[in-house]
């Protein structure tokens, strides 16, 4: 059980016999919206279903390991440290000293109880196809987690930085199938993180306190508060009135926070594909040839330079780092003229015609709706006729990754991003066949056999030596087949009041979680 301080509320002047007045202090707070934007998940709070939003959920909930603030290398979490056999089969944790934020003490019960939570699909969680590797958790003693998999896997480490560690005294009585619905996430969860959960406004904030005896010190501001927005614009306009002091902005809102003074601009890679999602489920997209005619048809580049301002590069499979692509491949330079003639090859008019296809997408903002009316109107140039459809995220994820048989024609395309780094392997469960939902993010409902089988060799190559080249396979497969039509990764910006110190943001996948250290965090 935690020792806990005690405030001493007012004191005696000494020498004079005389009280003192004590003026009250306000609490030392941090406000911002951690949820604005697309590494945002705003009004989740179950880890297990959660495809964003990781950068709020990670300052109550922590990871065995976590990506370090540059998304450079992995390093420990809740493991203060860690080791893998050889044939990369075993996977031995030793656990740092910590308690729950009740007073329970963390255990490795507690990792052995998540693993098997989220690889259950019972749970509603994204994460079990992902798990799927996973033979067993050994708990030897209180603080050592031995995880063996069936097979070498090299993303699992990187698959861990997403599994936040839940505490098996207060789910643990839970049927699983329950927990998607369950209120314990929104009223009474408890972590390990630097700060602990108070309460949430519905659809307005939640709040959390300092956990005054977290292991990595306690934290410098006494409350943090996570604020929904309708949308970024909503964001700025409060940054601009101090009512918070940090949210993600689009680029346009970015280059005029360049020049000021009183705020920080962060700007880096998103380490995520945007792409034209085809479903594979529908008649449309079977040929390959149409697949191809949409590539295309979109002027990528005048779509970067007009909407992006230049901060984005075209991608001609799922990745853009240069050691993952191999020379030679397509570039689908802008050509409708010859999209024109692969959709007459393929027999568009009798497939489908100006029959009106949905364009599925939860990003819902300005830029976005300029992305997608301009995607709209290069396709209607060469004869495909697209109709956007912007929702929120819980009904796009509602309907893409519905169980049984979903409604194939609400989404037969999507505009949408995938993770596809640090790690190569982030973008396997939206392409691999073993992926397919429920289990994974595979909505598209891809079975490619060439592609699933780079993936696998990708993933098992245990030399060092022949990574890059085997994810360089994986790129001249999405290449050559055309699962996605791939756009482009883009930078992302997020914008810091100068009254903040020590604040860390990374635009990264998913929101991370990396080791942004809120406990760290102050404000003057």
């Amino acid at each position: 059980m935690r020792i806990k301080t005690i405030a001493i509320a007012a004191a005696l002047l000494l020498g004079t016999g005389l009280p003192t007045i004590v003026q009250a202090q306000s609490p030392k707070t941090i406000a911002g919206g951690f949820d604005v934007g697309p590494g945002g998940f705003p009004k989740n709070f179950n880890p297990l279903v959660a495809t964003g939003g990781f950068t709020w959920l990670s300052t109550y909930f922590e990871p065995l390991v976590i990506w370090n603030a540059g998304l450079t290398e992995l390093e420990g979490d809740l493991a203060k440290n860690y080791t893998m056999s050889s044939d990369q089969l075993t996977y031995t944790f030793n656990l740092v000293k910590e308690s729950w934020h009740d007073g329970k003490p963390f255990t490795s019960k507690d990792v052995k109880f998540t693993i098997e939570l989220a690889k259950n699909k019972a749970s509603g969680s994204l994460l079990a196809a992902r798990l799927g590797d996973v033979a067993s958790v050994e708990t030897p003693d209180d603080s050592t987690v031995i995880i063996k998999l069936s097979k070498p896997n090299g993303s699992f480490l990187s698959i861990l930085s997403q599994v936040l560690i839940l505490p098996e005294h207060a789910l643990g009585g839970m049927p699983p199938e329950s927990l998607a619905t369950s209120t314990w996430w929104s009223t009474s969860p408890v972590g390990t993180g630097p700060f602990k959960f108070k309460k949430y406004v519905t659809d307005q904030y939640v709040e959390l306190a300092a956990d005054d005896d977290y292991r990595g010190g306690k934290p410098k501001v006494d409350v943090l508060i996570n604020r929904y927005f309708e949308n970024p614009a909503a964001a700025v306009a409060a940054l601009r009135a101090g009512e918070i002091q940090f949210t993600y902005v689009e680029p346009d809102d970015a280059a005029s926070f360049k020049t000021d003074a009183s705020f920080k601009l962060i700007e880096g890679g998103s380490y995520v594909v945007n792409y034209i999602g085809l479903n594979q489920k529908v008649d449309l997209f079977k040929d390959l040839k149409v697949r191809q005619s949409i590539m295309y048809a979109i002027d990528r580049n005048a779509i970067i330079e007009s909407l992006y301002g230049g901060a984005a590069k075209p991608a001609n499979c799922g990745y853009v780092a240069p050691q993952l692509v191999p020379q030679g491949i397509e570039t689908y330079a802008y050509d409708p003229a010859k999209a024109k003639a692969l959709l007459t090859e393929a027999g568009w008019d009798k497939i489908n015609g100006d029959k009106p296809i949905t364009l599925l997408t939860y990003y819902g903002s300005p830029q976005a709706a300029n992305v997608m009316a301009a995607i709209q109107s290069m396709l209607a140039q060469v004869g495909i006729n697209v109709v956007p459809r912007v929702v929120d995220t819980p009904t796009y994820n509602g309907t893409v990754y519905k169980e049984g048989t979903p409604d194939w024609s609400a989404f037969p395309m999507v505009y949408a991003g995938l993770q596809n780094g640090p790690n190569p392997a982030g973008i396997n469960p939206g392409l691999n066949k073993s992926q397919l939902p429920p289990a994974g993010f595979n909505t598209m409902r891809i079975e490619f056999d060439d592609l699933s089988a780079a993936f696998d060799k990708a993933l098992g190559e245990t030399d060092a030596s022949k990574l890059d080249a085997a994810w360089q396979n994986v790129c001249k497969v999405m290449n050559k087949d055309l699962p996605w039509a791939t756009l482009w990764v883009a930078n992302r910006y997020g914008v810091a009041s100068n009254k903040l110190k020590d604040f860390v943001w990374t635009p990264a996948p998913g929101g991370g979680p990396y080791a942004a250290h809120p406990e760290t965090w102050d404000i003057q």
